[in-house]
């Protein structure tokens, strides 16, 4: 997101958040390692909290060779979430108070390979929770609106409900979720997780089932024409990814005595892509768009319609700020940036 990048390159935003503050107190700024870097969210999330607490309190790391512009950002390493010792070293050697764990497989590239997204998402997990354990680390772990299934209530879908997912994706996020909160329960371990819906930056998609809305930029900017593989009726919860980081931040510096649970639904909005694109046409007069529903459908269709999120409202006070019209005025001018800059 070309914002948050100027925001986080200024050296006055990395003076202002020297510190940060903390039950009604300051501290100094915490160290941060985020593991799955390099995935949907990873290099936004580091360039936004870079901003808050300073370039070399947030270590980036994936198993993945970075692009140059990555490392030029701040603080690269090395991280396999399968090596619990590799992962002790990097704690004790860099100091680290917070863990931010995305390494996953999404939705679509899950179904794909299941027994890599057991490991990754369900093992991976139990490698960091562990780990946050050992060290007293306060640990994030995103989830998603695929965390829940056919048999919850769709619309809206509240904080706590029946969840019976469909996905090896969705099933490894309850797990998570479950994990999370008995360490919390048990040993008094930081955990906290957010339920994000789909979450839309300038990125090229990365195999989620909630994409679409991204690809459908990329392809509409380039080609003029989209075929989505979802029915132009699917509604689903989405969020762009300027509320997705502002809202994983302010949850993490909330004090523990505010939060009623470890784990929160957050969304900004609902729609369908015939109602996205309806939006986009005021930018593409002459866009094409056909529909040929695949395999996602059937999970798009077992997932939540409208995200309940007045729990988060109510106990740290989220509230988003880009809503549809936003969105699109965003992401026409971000995907058109990232298509100029790497040349497509």
């Amino acid at each position: 997101m070309m914002l948050l990048r100027k925001m986080c390159r200024t050296s006055h935003a990395i003076n202002i958040y020297r510190t940060y503050s903390v039950n009604g107190g300051k501290q100094a700024p915490p160290k941060i390692l985020i593991t799955g870097g390099l995935g949907q969210l990873g290099v936004e999330c580091a360039k936004y909290l870079r901003g808050k607490y300073g370039r070399e309190n947030v270590i980036l790391s994936d198993i993945i060779k970075p692009m140059p512009d990555v490392v030029k950002d701040g603080p690269y390493i090395f991280a396999d979430i399968l090596d619990f010792k590799g992962l002790q070293k990097i704690v004790v050697n860099h100091r680290v108070d917070w863990l931010i764990h995305f390494s996953a497989l999404l939705s679509a590239i899950g179904e794909q390979n299941v027994p890599l997204a057991v490991r990754v998402n369900i093992e991976g997990m139990h490698n960091v929770i562990e780990l946050a354990k050992q060290y007293k680390l306060r640990i994030f772990v995103p989830s998603t609106i695929g965390a829940f299934g056919p048999d919850s209530p769709r619309n809206p879908t509240p904080n706590i409900t029946v969840q019976r997912p469909r996905t090896i994706y969705g099933v490894s996020k309850v797990h998570a979720e479950l994990i999370g909160e008995y360490y919390f329960y048990k040993f008094g371990l930081d955990f906290r997780c957010l339920r994000f819906p789909g979450v839309i930056s300038s990125d090229p998609p990365g195999g989620g089932t909630t994409d679409y809305a991204i690809a459908i930029f990329h392809d509409l900017i380039r080609k003029g024409n989209y075929e989505c593989y979802l029915k132009p009726d699917t509604r689903l919860p989405m969020m762009h990814v300027r509320d997705a980081l502002r809202a994983l931040s302010e949850f993490l510096e909330t004090p523990n005595e505010l939060l009623n649970r470890r784990v929160y639904n957050v969304t900004s909005m609902s729609f369908t892509p015939e109602e996205l694109s309806d939006k986009i046409a005021k930018y593409v007069p002459d866009l094409k768009i056909t529909y040929r529903p695949d395999s996602r459908q059937d999970i798009a269709d077992s997932w939540p319609q409208v995200f309940d999120d007045s729990e988060a409202r109510r106990d740290w006070n989220w509230k988003p700020e880009v809503n549809l019209d936003n969105l699109v005025a965003l992401m026409m001018k971000e995907v058109k940036e990232k298509i100029a800059a790497n040349g497509l």
